[in-house]
């Protein structure tokens, strides 16, 4: 039988929040040698994963990011990926780039049978690509919820379908359930799908052989499936309860404050929201803030600088249910650090310079000592990026140290 020397692709699909974004970083900075394309999309306006991906592109010269903004793969956004392969295979063509495969990341709302039917029925994309497998990222923690969830009339539910298409699934985040929840959980899986091969993960670390040309797809066993994937006039329709919020907001936030929101949101609106992530802009902190949550799950830490010549801004996409966009947002524009946002702080603080206090201090914060209280909203370079201490206060010892949170089980009136 020939070889097929058509470049490879991987779809990469999952429900929102599962790990595709963590999967390709971790297949962007394996030493595997090959040269990939990565074609993104996100269901909002605001691109996140291109900020959460950049320093790892930056490592590997050879990788081509590009990315496909604002809606459904699945939908409208499909002839912009036609348009993206056709230049891809023109520069292929052209002798300027060599590829050893392509990789799409879909929006977690996407069906990924209209993906795929992009490389079936488009002669140009036929002819420079092949489908080499759909791999599905599963999220052992929610993916259950996600399976059951009742839709709209005539709406689908993308995680059946994402687990319904997979040529592989990857079981993720298996270390934040027990053995006897995976076990059923991947019974359901495979009362889905019982073809696709199954393999465990935690943060999406698997060996980049087990995604990449895997040669995963068949098109006969797709089409006994769903006798109309071909058929690209069929309907497609999303539950539209679940939106797509985008922010950008330009200053620097005030780190308590965007602490105490997420936490808010979270405890509030932690089962609608399927997916929240971001890029930060903190106040007192060189560098970036990156957070991610799925549902009431958080994750965030101070990652690479912002470079000198970079504008700072902060930018954040939730994807839920019944979100109020308005309110979403007043609240977080609440967050940025302004004038009367520091006042306000200042004046809420109990003690002023020149009060006497206790400060709890000693091996293992036992031990009190006194001390006055001598300068207000402090910072040095030696604190956690971000970190502002309500208090700088000078120990009858002579030793200046700062409270830092304004609270008696750590400073008290002496």
């Amino acid at each position: 039988m020939a070889s097929d020397d058509r470049v490879p692709v991987t779809i990469l699909t999952g429900f929102l929040g599962s790990g595709k974004t963590t999967l390709l970083n971790h297949i962007l900075t394996e030493a595997h040698g090959k040269k990939l394309a990565v074609i993104e999309n996100e269901f909002g306006e605001v691109g996140i994963d291109d900020a959460l991906l950049s320093k790892n592109t930056k490592m590997q010269a050879d990788e081509e990011i590009i990315e496909m903004m604002n809606g459904c793969i699945c939908c409208t956004v499909r002839q912009d990926l036609i348009v993206v392969l056709k230049k891809l295979s023109k520069r292929v063509k052209s002798g300027k780039l060599k590829l050893d495969g392509i990789i799409i990341e879909t929006t977690g709302l996407a069906d990924p049978a209209p993906v795929a039917q992009t490389f079936f029925v488009d002669d140009d994309a036929k002819s420079f690509c092949r489908l080499d497998g759909i791999v599905t990222l599963i999220d052992a923690k929610h993916i259950e919820q996600h399976l059951d969830e009742e839709k709209p009339e005539g709406a689908e539910n993308e995680a059946v379908e994402q687990v319904a298409f997979a040529d592989r699934l990857l079981v993720n985040k298996v270390d934040l359930v027990t053995e006897t929840d995976l076990e059923r959980v991947e019974g359901r899986l495979r009362s889905i799908n019982k073809f696709a091969p199954l393999l465990r993960s935690e943060q999406s670390k698997v060996s980049v052989d087990s995604v990449l040309n895997i040669k995963g797809f068949d098109l006969n066993r797709t089409l006994e499936m769903d006798p109309e994937f071909l058929n690209t006039e069929g309907e497609h329709e999303h539950d539209s309860t679940v939106t797509s919020l985008s922010i950008t907001e330009t200053g620097d936030l005030d780190l308590d404050l965007v602490q105490a929101w997420v936490g808010k949101m979270l405890q509030e609106k932690g089962a609608d929201i399927f997916r929240m992530k971001g890029v930060l802009s903190i106040a007192n902190a060189n560098e970036r803030f990156v957070y991610q949550a799925v549902h009431m799950i958080f994750n965030g830490e101070f990652q690479d600088p912002w470079d000198p010549d970079e504008k700072r801004e902060s930018k954040l996409v939730f994807i839920g249910k019944n979100l109020d966009h308005a309110d979403i947002k007043a609240a977080f524009s609440a967050c940025v650090q302004t004038p009367e946002v520091q006042d306000k702080k200042m004046k809420a603080l109990r003690f002023a310079v020149g009060d006497i206090v206790e400060c709890k201090t000693g091996s293992g914060g036992r031990e009190w000592s006194k001390g006055k209280v001598v300068k207000l909203m402090y910072r040095d370079e030696f604190m956690q990026p971000g970190m502002v201490a309500p208090y700088q206060v000078q120990l009858d010892d002579g030793n200046l140290i700062y409270a830092p949170v304004d609270e008696d089980s750590v400073i008290r009136r002496a």
